[in-house]
């Protein structure tokens, strides 16, 4: 499938939908008459499969089999079982990646034990390396590191990256997928680049798993962490994920040392002995529920595997976010809508931001013009200052879906309904 598709009508469309050799993947999905869900990267849709296997925990599992169900039901085993059906999907290895705590729990781990590796092996090196427009909770995380070991976190832009790879550099801290402009990074090229500069790389994995194909393994990573409800549709809130190469797995405790990371937790001894590999990242209790909703939305992405897998996705993923592009560059011009997202298909993940100038017709301009989508029924979600995202997930979404979804936008752009004063209203979550 090509990911540069010009569609003249709708009709176009449909015949593409009718080509399309992954369609049948959105049956799996709950997905209202009403709208179009172009909020994927943010939190996927519901699996059909979710709602029933969270009663069978609660009405069954837990209600009938009780505490017996942590070794009759398998909860115990959730972490590691699911951890592997994520691990196929990131280019990781079978019992190196386990299912915990959240994103940025995660990301303490790692980085915690990425920077106790450097400064074992190269006490000079003083610097956490990151993208300026990196996801706020991993500077936050990262800037709260950096004081507890003496060191500094230094920002810069994405094309400034290689410069500052040298030998003050202790970790290069990058998310893959930008979350503001959905701006691939090419993870082997700096991962390398990093190493040949003696530093390590941690990779935070949430706007690329499930969304395009990852190598952690092939690529030489260090660590990487990852969340389960973006492209993997485990749910809000659903459990993240962590993975740290087998060569680190075992060189130092993860601070955070909780009893279910011990070697025999059940042994209830009172100094602690890691477990053997990733299960040493683990720390307390499995949420047993959030995770039987979570291999829902994981089995709903490994549906697409006997039908060519991630390549498959990530090939009608482009062409979603190419038609996208192409359909709103030529409908709303002039309307003040500037892409901030690579127009190159290898630097793109599956998303296409837009930055709204806001100097163009007055109001509040971006979020607005998003709330007004959002009351037609087409759901996508705004970042400040300026950008209107797009998420497109390929195992749901349809071309059809997206020349629908520009005709909103043109509508709502052309007529000034953006300009009404129940959009300019502010919510808590944008």
């Amino acid at each position: 499938m090509t990911d540069s598709i010009t569609c003249v009508t709708r009709n176009d469309c449909v015949q593409l939908d009718a080509q399309d050799a992954l369609a049948p993947l959105r049956h799996q999905f709950s997905l209202p008459d009403s709208v179009i869900y172009l909020d994927g990267n943010s939190l996927g849709v519901l699996p059909k499969t979710a709602a029933a296997r969270a009663a069978q925990v609660v009405t069954e599992e837990w209600g009938v089999g009780l505490i017996r169900s942590w070794n009759t039901a398998g909860w115990i085993a959730l972490p590691q079982r699911i951890g592997n059906k994520i691990a196929r999907l990131v280019g990781a290895g079978e019992g190196e990646l386990v299912v915990a705590d959240s994103t940025s729990v995660n990301l303490f781990k790692v980085l915690s034990a990425a920077l106790r590796i450097i400064q074992t092996d190269a006490n000079q090196r003083k610097v956490i390396l990151s993208e300026r427009s990196n996801f706020p909770t991993d500077l936050y995380i990262a800037e709260s590191l950096a004081q507890q070991h003496g060191m500094t976190l230094k920002l810069v832009d994405a094309d400034e990256i290689t410069a500052h790879l040298n030998d003050k550099l202790a970790v290069l801290m990058l998310t893959q997928v930008n979350y503001r402009t959905g701006r691939v990074h090419d993870m082997a090229v700096l991962t390398a680049a990093a190493h040949q500069a003696g530093a390590l790389t941690v990779w935070d994995l949430a706007h690329s798993a499930g969304a395009l194909p990852v190598d952690l393994i092939g690529s030489g990573a260090d660590f990487a962490v990852g969340c389960g409800y973006k492209y993997l549709n485990g749910g809000p809130g659903a459990p993240a994920f962590v993975w740290a190469h087998p060569r680190h797995a075992e060189r130092f405790w993860q601070p955070l040392a909780g009893w279910l990371g011990h070697a025999a937790p059940f042994e209830f001894t009172s100094d602690y002995r890691p477990a053997p590999g990733i299960n040493r990242y683990l720390c307390g209790t499995p949420p047993v529920i959030s995770l039987a909703v979570l291999e829902c939305g994981l089995d709903s992405v490994l549906a697409a595997e006997p039908l060519g897998g991630m390549p498959a996705l990530r090939a009608k993923s482009l062409a979603l976010t190419a038609l996208f592009i192409e359909l709103v560059e030529a409908r709303c011009a002039g309307h003040g809508l500037t892409l901030a997202t690579p127009r190159a298909s290898e630097q793109r993940g599956s998303q296409v931001s837009f930055a709204r100038d806001t100097g163009v017709d007055g109001g509040e301009g971006g979020y607005a013009i998003m709330q007004a989508l959002i009351a037609r029924g087409v759901i996508g979600d705004f970042r400040a200052p300026d950008i209107l995202r797009f998420g497109f997930t390929p195992l749901y979404l349809r071309f059809v879906d997206v020349w629908d979804a520009v005709e909103h936008l043109v509508q709502v752009m052309q007529t000034s309904e953006w300009k009404q004063a129940r959009f300019q209203v502010r919510s808590s979550v944008t």
